[in-house]
């Protein structure tokens, strides 16, 4: 069985077991946490939201708490003096998703 949800903006495809990182949330290592936004549920039976799947909960648990690699923003303009560089590290949580309610 798999679902598709929302989180932090984006709509992540998981299933049990599944390692996955999503956007930071507001929860320490080793917290539940369930996400009610779930889009789709596959598997046996197929439930499709409008938007959402009514009464469809996944439920995980937070690994660890991160930010990725630095990316570098670098603004140039040609001949004209300008340089800007800037570097970036996106915060990410770790889950491990337990049980999908569907």
């Amino acid at each position: 069985m798999y679902a598709i949800i929302e989180t932090g903006g984006k709509q992540v495809k998981v299933q049990e077991g599944q390692e996955v990182y999503i956007e930071k949330l507001d929860a320490e290592a080793g917290e539940t946490v369930s996400f009610d936004n779930v889009l789709f549920v596959g598997g046996d039976e197929v439930k499709v939201g409008a938007p959402y799947v009514e009464g469809a909960t996944v439920t995980a648990k937070v690994e660890k708490q991160g930010r990725a690699k630095k990316i570098i923003v670098w603004k140039m303009k040609a001949k004209k003096n300008y340089r800007r560089k800037q570097g970036h590290r996106q915060p990410y949580t770790k889950v491990v998703i337990e049980k999908i309610n569907a």
